[in-house]
């Protein structure tokens, strides 16, 4: 089977996990137990890494057209196949736990796929292809026939059961592949369950019930959940995407479902997405609070203050696990090809280890953002935390660090990490009559205003005209747009207004994209998203609502953005769904809405 583009896949997620499905019908990514987990389907990195295809015989040839949409506010994906011979709906979905609602949407999710076939008019013959290959594709699993008709598969740490309502499976020797036919009006289940291999059996459900059901939980977590702003056709499904990539147990919103998709095809920066950043958590906050309800916005604030525990000397990581895990160690898949030959494939990721100053003021804005919700004073380990943080600045601004995009070259004095760390001392300064008696924001003051004396002398760069990545440097960086977006200076100010006009000359595209740098080879979204709130703020409504939309435009048919577009083909690079893409969208959303908000 040929590869699909990063574009052809929808997501499907249970809030504890995701998968991704392509447009041929073929399941090429899950990890079932936890989205930083092990995956046992991993197409979309290696033909050979496992694959669960379902769709018509002789899917592609000519007269098969394919149609498919998400279910209102909902990951729930029905695709509609037309060929000559019918046309016949396959439904996928992660199954929500029976009865959960609202705010319990995958809290107890029990980990199975539903995948549901629905004949529309004709016959339709359908080919089941099944080859699971656990341990990310280092495991061949044995099959054993079961005698409900299902086929169980285990290898290792991993138990899959596959199970087709009334059409018997039979198994082979490395998987299963069978054809049924669906007539006008017949509707076939199947469910593939995923257990450990040493804990409770795979859960065994009705496939047509559990998709009723989880269609409802979606339905009814949306219920909860209203947005007043502009576009919500784009803003519901983007907080929808988000909502998907939520580990629900802690809190965690990962920062994709993926791992190791090339910003460049047959490139090396392939990165392990599959965490939380600190780094992205006030702009997560901002979304969460447009776009979902404070209810998620805490939930998250409490995971990251777990996560971070006491502050001691060394800089507080940029990214945990989901369950708040700090050791994420990087290891090479050296048996894996890499999605369109772009190697290595990555497990974990290093970015943990590097000094990233900028934790610090992503972390207190969020405090900030939240203060009316935690009360006149805090509870004592909040304190400690935003004191630690604090000081921590104080103490370190002067030093060098990797910088926001996380390179793995030398540090440098990185313009934007100076300005989070002003962002830091300032909140901490407005927050400091709810620190208690260790509060010194005399002190913490006059650091801030250093600070600002320093970004604005060192960061400007006057033959360029526009603040650069780095101090003394004449490299433009889109990283230089985020100084209005946390009102280090307002966007209409003559330094802050030159540096628009010179990043959206030298760093944009006609496609409505900006690069993060000048060698950047592809469209950064997020970035893109920061040009639009600046335009807005700087007055210019109605340039930055055009450049929204052709931003938006890059989406795929199912609305959903992964980090980067490449300026030739169109095609999507990176890592998807990436929750800062659909960040972006949402607080630029908002920002066009209402330009003096946040």
């Amino acid at each position: 089977m040929e590869q699909p583009e990063i574009s052809d896949y929808g997501f499907l997620s249970d809030c504890r996990s995701g998968a991704l499905v392509g447009r041929d019908g073929s399941v090429d990514w899950w990890c079932p137990d936890r989205f930083d987990g092990s995956g046992v389907f991993g197409r979309l990195l290696d033909p050979r890494a496992g694959h669960y295809r379902l769709a018509p015989v002789g899917a592609g040839r000519p007269g098969h057209r394919i149609e498919r949409a998400y279910h209102p506010d909902t990951l729930v994906l029905r695709t509609v196949h037309h060929t000559p011979e019918g046309s016949v709906a396959v439904t996928d979905a992660l199954a929500a736990a029976f009865g959960a609602r609202a705010h319990d949407l995958g809290m107890e999710s029990p980990a199975v796929l539903l995948r549901v076939v629905q004949g529309l008019s004709g016959r339709v013959r359908m080919a089941l292809d099944f080859a699971p290959r656990p341990e990310n594709g280092l495991l061949t699993p044995y099959l054993h026939e079961q005698p409900d008709g299902g086929v169980l598969a285990a290898a290792g740490p991993t138990v899959l059961v596959l199970r087709a309502g009334d059409v018997p499976l039979r198994a082979g020797r490395d998987g299963v592949y069978e054809e049924f036919e669906v007539s006008a009006g017949q509707v076939v289940g199947l469910d593939l369950a995923y257990a450990p291999a040493y804990g409770r059996p795979p859960a065994q459900l009705d496939p047509v019930e559990a998709l009723t059901e989880t269609v409802l939980a979606w339905e009814a977590y949306r219920e909860h959940h209203q947005y007043p702003g502009r576009f919500p056709e784009l803003v519901r499904p983007s907080a929808t995407v988000l909502t998907g990539l939520t580990y629900a147990r802690s809190g965690a919103v990962t920062a994709a479902l993926t791992t190791s998709l090339p910003e460049r095809m047959g490139g090396e920066r392939n990165y392990d997405y599959r965490y939380s950043w600190l780094r992205d958590f006030a702009m997560t906050m901002r979304a969460l609070w447009v776009a979902a309800c404070p209810h998620e916005a805490s939930r998250l604030f409490a995971w990251v203050t777990r996560s971070i525990g006491r502050i001691g000397d060394e800089p507080v990581p940029v990214l945990f696990g989901v369950e708040g895990e700090r050791d994420l160690s990087e290891h090479e898949c050296a048996h894996l090809a890499g999605h369109g030959g772009s190697r290595p494939v990555r497990v974990g990721n290093d970015a943990w280890r590097q000094r990233q100053l900028d934790v610090p003021g992503e972390v207190i804005s969020g405090v900030w953002r939240l203060r009316d919700y935690l009360g006149p004073t805090f509870d004592p380990e909040l304190r400690e935390m935003v004191l630690g943080l604090t000081e921590q600045v104080a103490s370190m601004w002067q030093l060098p660090d990797r910088g926001m995009w996380e390179t793995r070259y030398e540090e440098r004095h990185y313009t934007s990490s100076k300005v989070l760390c002003w962002v830091a001392m300032d909140r901490a300064v407005r927050l400091a009559d709810r620190l208690g008696e260790q509060a010194d924001p005399r002190r913490w003051a006059a650091v801030r205003d250093e600070i600002r004396a320093t970004v604005l002398r060192d960061g400007w760069n006057e033959r360029m005209g526009a603040f650069t990545g780095s101090f003394g440097s004449a490299e433009l960086d889109a990283s230089a747009l985020f100084l209005p977006v946390v009102h280090f200076l307002p966007a209409n100010d003559p330094r802050m207004r030159s540096t628009i006009t010179v990043i959206e000359r030298e760093l944009g595209t006609e496609e409505g994209l900006v690069r993060r740098w000048n060698t950047d080879p592809a469209g950064f979204l997020l970035c893109s998203f920061w040009l639009v709130e600046c335009l807005a703020m700087a007055g210019e409504q109605e340039r930055a609502e055009r450049l929204f939309a052709r931003a938006t435009g890059h989406a795929n048919d199912l609305g959903l953005f992964s980090e980067q577009v490449d300026l030739v083909t169109g095609a999507q690079l990176g890592n998807t769904p990436q929750a800062l893409s659909h960040i972006g969208l949402i607080n630029a959303a908002w920002r066009l809405t209402d330009p003096a908000a946040f």
